[in-house]
This record gives C-alpha cells, sequence and structure tokens, in this order.
C-alpha cells in the first residue's frame, strides 16, 4: 500500500516536488482516470512522484453531515485505485473547521507550494478550494502564474454526449443499475466492510451468509443482486440482498452475501463485494417456506449471471 498522510504540514520532502493530482476521486471513475493518465506524464517529464490530494472526510459530509450515506469509496478503496491509476503517494488532507477556513490563496501558498512543493498540479473544470470555495479554476491559473506553478485543468470528460460524474454513478446504483455504474467507473462497484455476527437465520435455512457492514456506502436499490468477494485473495461467487428484510420483521439495513460453495469463518474479515447485476427487489413473502424457495431461485439466478460474466 502507498504512503497516505492526513495533513500537508506532514508530508515527508520524499514526495514532495512533483506532481499532485487534485480532487475528492470518490469512486475513481473513468474521468478521474483520464485525469490522473495527465498527472502521471506530468510526473513522467518532472521525473518526480504523483501524489493526489483529496480529503477526508469528503467535504460534502463535513458541510452538511446528516445527508446520509452517499460515498462511492471509502479511504482504503480510493487510495488503493488512486495507486492503481498511478499514484504514488496520497495526501488525504484532513477536512476540519481549520481546513474549511483557509483561503483560496493559503491553499496556493501553504499546502500546494509550502507543504507538497508541487511543480504541476492537474484538476478538473470544476475543480474549487478555499474557504466558501472562492477559488476556482480560473484563480488557479492566476495564482499559478505568479508564482512559476504548472496548471493543467480537464475539461469535461464524456461517454455519448454524458459527463463521467459521481453523481451519476451514485444515480445508477440507487435505480438498481451495477452494470451501468461498472461502465461509468471502469471498474466493479464494491462495498468494503467487516464481516459482524448477524442473527445466524440464514444458516437455520440452509443459506449461510456474511453481514458485512455498510459504513458510509452509498445505499443502492433495496433487493438481491449476483454478486464476487474476495476472500483471501480469491474471487468468489455469490448472491447477497441488500434491504430490510421485511419476512423476518428485521427492519434495519442488511448487507447479507451468500457464497456459493464455501465453508468457513469469516467473522472480523474485511470483505470486498462487488456487484455485478441486479436480480430482483426486495420483497415480503407470506412465511419461511416462500422465503427459501425465492432465496434457491435467486442463487440459481446469480449462478447465471455469473457464468456469462465471468
Amino acid at each position: 500500500m502507498i504512503p497516505v498522510f492526513d495533513d500537508w504540514q506532514s508530508v515527508p520532502a520524499e514526495w514532495t516536488g512533483g506532481a499532485v493530482a487534485l480532487g475528492n476521486f470518490d469512486g475513481v471513475h473513468r474521468g478521474h482516470q483520464a485525469l490522473l493518465a495527465v498527472a502521471a506524464e506530468q510526473a513522467r517529464v518532472l521525473d518526480a512522484p504523483l501524489v493526489a490530494l483529496t480529503f477526508e472526510p469528503h467535504p460534502r459530509g463535513f458541510f452538511v453531515p446528516d445527508t446520509g450515506p452517499f460515498r462511492l469509496t471509502l479511504p482504503p478503496a480510493k487510495v488503493r485505485l488512486l495507486e492503481q491509476h498511478g499514484v504514488q503517494a496520497v495526501l488525504a488532507q484532513r477536512f476540519d473547521p481549520v481546513f474549511a477556513a483557509i483561503t483560496a490563496h493559503a491553499f496556493v501558498d501553504s499546502v500546494l507550494l509550502q507543504g507538497l512543493g508541487a511543480r504541476h498540479v492537474v484538476c478538473g473544470y470544476d475543480f474549487t478550494f478555499g474557504a466558501r470555495r472562492s477559488g476556482n479554476v480560473e484563480r488557479l491559473r492566476e495564482l499559478a502564474a505568479e508564482r512559476a506553478l504548472g496548471v493543467t485543468v480537464l475539461d469535461p470528460v464524456t461517454h455519448e454526449g454524458e459527463i463521467y460524474s459521481s453523481t451519476r454513478i451514485r444515480e445508477a446504483l440507487r435505480a438498481g443499475w451495477p452494470s451501468e455504474a461498472f461502465e461509468l467507473l471502469g471498474h466493479p462497484w464494491e462495498i468494503e466492510g467487516v464481516v459482524e455476527q448477524g442473527d445466524q437465520r440464514g444458516r437455520t435455512i440452509g443459506f449461510p451468509t456474511a453481514n458485512v457492514a455498510l459504513g458510509e456506502h452509498l445505499r443502492p436499490r433495496f433487493g438481491v443482486y449476483a454478486v464476487r468477494a474476495l476472500v483471501g485473495g480469491t474471487w468468489r461467487n455469490g448472491v447477497a440482498n441488500l434491504g430490510k428484510r421485511p419476512t423476518v420483521g428485521k427492519l434495519q439495513e442488511n448487507f447479507e452475501v451468500h457464497l456459493f460453495d464455501f465453508t468457513g469463518d469469516l467473522y472480523g474479515q474485511t470483505l470486498r463485494v462487488a456487484l455485478i447485476d441486479f436480480i430482483r427487489p426486495e420483497m415480503k413473502f407470506a412465511g419461511l417456506d416462500a422465503l427459501k424457495a425465492q432465496i434457491a431461485a435467486d442463487g440459481q439466478a446469480a449462478r447465471d449471471i455469473l457464468a456469462a460474466t465471468a
């Protein structure tokens, strides 16, 4: 795993003096990937490190704390994806009241130049910075020109006339379209969480499940999904239910994953679960027999989907 720092004043000298990719990078989707490719080329030209500057918590969560879960990628997944696209170190700047109050001018002088020693920065057309979002790309260009700091601003990256955006991916997932999210992301969308102790009801009806903590992940459409989960370095096929389990009267959110042909103890492990396709919406059944029959049908549907997408 690449090094991650949480404050601009704590970045070691070896990771300064390079190219810096700027953004929240939620999802690290195809638009972000295009930005990272440009930043990687700048780092190559400079023969210097490529560092991503992002923010934790996400500023939206900081300014609107009751917004509800919306994240596409939590920090471990984001760092992993950034590394896959050439980033060598991450400054996941702690976004707190002190940092939120920093001026646009100070963001350039203190964070980019003093903290990171940036020689070139790359951002998207809609990047904003500084207190009350007072800085935009035009302001960044002005401040950078006065300081001999290189700047590249990417125009919107589009597919069939639509801009790649985290917002569009969230909409697709909320609609139950993980395959569309995959097209926009360039990789399957995953929920990554610790396997928690559940009520073990699945065991009693022949379908043991791993209860994966949802955390701050966006909640996609409730229902049943064909999934793949990473267990011990191997991606295994399975079926998952996301919802409130109305048939058994448990009206709290659960993400339960059943792995095909698997026996083993997953409690306490962190599981990565990729949503491959949506099978059906959440339903309430007349009783456990009807539920068991539907679970069996869901499992077969998931096997068929996953065999076709192997």
